[in-house]
């Protein structure tokens, strides 16, 4: 399906993979970002998703000029939890993390996460701070990553993180029907075998911007996620936190109606619903504008 421009018998620390389609606009600076890490032992598995732009041209003068990067080239346009799978079946190291083609790691990320995992060796994930910017660089605010037990109520683990090579091989990658959610989903079949450390330290740049995944997939993304919660929701877990849990999931949408997880949010524990009357007038608003101008 696609070929690999490097054979190296080295074995680095860190594999990263870094999935690209389309992704000229930032790939450069995404690919620096990685390269000028002050943590030197790792790879770069950079995954040519079948791109038309110029991200070809810009991967292989990285390859090229320094022999961490290795350039995976897939003939057809396969999906990013694809895309990611196929780079860490080719994945050296026994410490894994991924980015995408529009966000940049701060020089210090790998050295600080490697150092956590050092320090912590019952914990097989370490996930840390990030800063938001949006399309012209500008900070937006930093995102301060959540406990694990409060997963379920959203994805908490955020954008920057390292796990253990173990991690990967027990859940088997990222499920290619998730597209959008695959980190989340894979961070909660985590959760259920993996121990966690969170890192409050500002280790990475998440760039929001109308061309991104998120953006052009919001409804449908917001959908996926409503399937996998529901799914990972414990029998064990209290009817009050069952019914926080679901209409939390209805006040995302913002285009779309979800009585469905409304109704299963009040049958789970109606008072607590009742409670929440004027947040839902609130959402039925948000809702009809939106439809309106939509």
């Amino acid at each position: 399906m696609g070929t690999d421009t490097l054979d190296s018998t080295a074995t680095p620390r860190v594999s990263m993979v870094m999935p690209v389609h389309n992704g000229a606009r930032w790939l450069a600076e995404a690919i620096e970002s990685v390269l000028t890490q002050d943590f030197a032992d790792f790879e770069l598995i950079l995954v040519d998703d079948a791109s038309r732009d110029a991200s070809p041209a810009i991967m292989t003068e990285a390859a090229q000029r320094d022999p961490r990067v290795r350039l995976l080239r897939l003939d057809t346009n396969i999906g990013l939890p694809a895309a990611l799978n196929h780079g860490f079946a080719a994945a050296r190291g026994d410490l894994h993390s991924w980015t995408s083609d529009d966000n940049l790691l701060r020089p210090e990320m790998l050295s600080r996460l490697v150092a956590t995992l050092d320090a912590h060796a019952e914990a097989d994930v370490v996930h840390a701070d990030f800063m938001l910017i949006d399309e012209a660089g500008a900070e937006l605010g930093r995102s301060r990553v959540g406990p694990i037990d409060r997963l379920l109520y959203g994805n908490n683990v955020g954008a920057c993180f390292l796990y253990r090579a173990r991690v990967t091989e027990a859940l088997g990658g990222y499920d290619t029907k998730l597209f959008g959610v695959e980190d989340y989903d894979f961070w909660l079949r985590a959760a259920l075998r993996f121990n966690f450390v969170a890192l409050h330290e500002d280790l990475y740049i998440y760039r929001k911007h109308g061309g991104s995944l998120t953006s052009q997939r919001a409804e449908q993304i917001q959908a996926l996620t409503a399937q996998i919660v529901e799914r990972a929701l414990p029998n064990t877990l209290s009817a009050r936190n069952r019914s926080e849990i679901l209409l939390g999931l209805a006040l995302r949408s913002s285009r779309r109606w979800r009585i469905d997880l409304v109704r299963r949010a009040f049958r789970a524990d109606p008072g607590y619903v009742a409670a929440q009357l004027p947040a839902l007038a609130r959402w039925s608003l948000v809702i009809a504008r939106n439809r309106l101008t939509g």
